[in-house]
């Protein structure tokens, strides 16, 4: 007998893959989340596996209302899938008989496990005040010793967690670590071991009744079969904690991954507090959640393809591959130990090279949704209006070089503003000389019956040719007239999208400014 997961077959007595992505809902999905949710999704997809999602909202104290639907927002705009977890169905997924997903609805079953490892004297309460704790931290810092929680003797009863709890001090239940070294055998780091005197007693049901992160992770994990667990590395240190946890509770530890820290080039980590630091110095702050990249304008194939080479490699020289040509090379032996540098000029050059190579109705869906998210006037053209426009700006790097190229061809002429050194440089130099263009001009664009870019051109090349003028000396002083600065696709091109009227009536407004100077 055999069994078949999205078309692959194996043999029944074999192991299913079975991976999760388990972001906390504390706003917008970070870039570095996304990587992990990425290979998480390659691993599940080259083995034929279940990719699951699921939210980890136990802290209540860093919910962020909506955030769940962000995150999902900004799954399904990268593509990525999921099996089992929130609206797996609507994501494309197949559903799942392991629910709920989120942590919050599932308190019952963590208690659970807390009170069989306080049964079989695998944990205990603790009632240390946080002020108590400080202090004991306190006095470690002035004996320069590194802390270690120590372990009451004997441990508090009964009794006297009850008699806590009614003077109003909140009783946690720690975990009783073993006392002996624990080994992390991890796929891409190899073997990883903490010496005992490394591991402290930790913390596994807070003061209110939730669980902490560890507690949750480990009775989800194996309750959910959960096969390979691939997180950042700054998760390392927590996993001898929870191969702990899964030997008491007598769970299977499943097959772990570390993958590499995401930092910025000059070696920073790449952090959510990037963009506050940037604003405060009053600089444009730089994309970090995804919904940032997808505002900012770039596609999600360039994205994923970008980040899927933080820290994996293809193992030739051939980068830009789509996301199923990755699934299909994806390795964990290829995921390297060292840190990734998130090179931001190698992202626009992807992107530059995506929206060159996608087809063109992919492109204009892209651009849609750009338009769509950053609520621009824009986004009210008609597509064929739009497909031209892609096509005028070819070449382009992000979907905010199209909208700076020609928005202003879609704009009110009182929105457009004149910029002081395209003015000066173009229009006043040379005694007006711009300003004397556009008044020869003018009389004969009026007399265009036909207003298409054929016409306009052939009318544009016959002043030229009677005037002894250079295309540049009259392509630049409309442009300005135009978009208030020198930038535009070709000038018939641009005087087409801008329309008769509209294009008569800035070069009034322009002379008409020029007059007053």
């Amino acid at each position: 007998m055999a069994i078949s997961v999205r078309g692959v077959v194996f043999p029944v007595d074999t192991q299913v893959c079975r991976v999760r992505f388990a972001p906390s809902p504390t706003g917008y999905l970070h870039i570095g989340g996304a990587r992990t949710a990425l290979f998480n999704w390659l691993l599940a997809r080259k083995m034929g596996g279940v990719f699951v999602l699921r939210i980890e909202d136990t802290d209540r104290s860093r919910h962020v209302a909506d955030s769940l639907a962000k995150i999902l927002a900004d799954m399904r705009w990268l593509g990525l899938d999921w099996d089992e977890g929130p609206e797996a169905g609507a994501a494309g997924g197949t559903g799942g008989s392991f629910g709920p997903y989120a942590q919050s609805e599932r308190l019952a079953i963590y208690q659970e496990h807390v009170a069989r490892l306080i049964e079989a004297g695998h944990a205990y309460h603790a009632l240390e005040t946080p002020e108590e704790l400080t202090a004991m931290r306190d006095a470690a810092r002035q004996q320069k010793i590194d802390f270690r929680y120590p372990r009451p003797d004997p441990l508090p009863t009964t009794a006297e967690v009850q008699a806590a709890r009614d003077a109003g001090r909140s009783a946690v239940v720690r975990f009783k670590m073993p006392g002996e070294d624990i080994t992390v055998v991890d796929d891409i780091l190899g073997e990883v071991t903490l010496a005992a005197d490394q591991l402290e007693d930790f913390v596994i049901q807070k003061g209110d009744g939730w669980p902490t992160y560890h507690l949750a992770c480990v009775a989800d994990d194996a309750l959910m079969e959960i096969t390979h667990v691939l997180r950042g590395q700054e998760h390392l240190m927590n996993t001898p904690k929870h191969i702990a946890l899964q030997r008491a509770l007598g769970f299977d530890t499943p097959h772990y991954a570390h993958l590499p820290i995401i930092f910025n080039m000059n070696g920073s980590k790449m952090s959510k507090r990037d963009k506050e630091k940037a604003l405060k110095r009053g600089e444009v702050p730089p994309e970090i959640d995804v919904h940032d990249f997808r505002a900012a304008g770039y596609l999600p194939e360039a994205l994923l393809n970008f980040i899927s080479l933080l820290g994996w490699s293809t193992g030739d020289d051939e980068e830009q591959i789509t996301l199923q040509e990755t699934a299909d090379r994806f390795a964990l032996k290829a995921i390297g130990k060292g840190n990734a540098k998130f090179d931001r000029d190698k992202l626009i050059s992807f992107n530059t090279d995506w929206s060159a190579r996608v087809e063109p109705v992919r492109l204009l869906a892209g651009f849609v949704d750009y338009l769509r998210v950053n609520d621009l006037p824009m986004a009210s053209l008609a597509e064929p209006m739009l497909q031209r426009v892609l096509q005028l700006c070819q070449g382009f790097r992000t979907f905010a070089d199209v909208v700076a190229k020609v928005g202003f061809a879609f704009a009110d002429d009182a929105d457009i503003v004149y910029q002081e050194k395209a003015v000066r440089k173009v229009l006043e130099k040379n005694d007006g000389a711009g300003y004397g263009v556009l008044r020869a001009l003018l009389p004969r664009l009026e007399s265009i019956e036909s207003w298409t870019a054929d016409a306009i051109e052939s009318e544009l090349k016959a002043f030229c040719d009677a005037g002894g003028l250079k295309l540049g000396n009259v392509a630049q002083p409309l442009r300005v007239a135009l978009s208030g600065g020198t930038v535009s696709p070709a000038i018939y091109d641009t005087l087409d999208l801008v329309g008769r009227e509209r294009t008569l009536s800035r070069i009034k407004q322009t002379m008409m400014q020029g007059s007053e100077q």
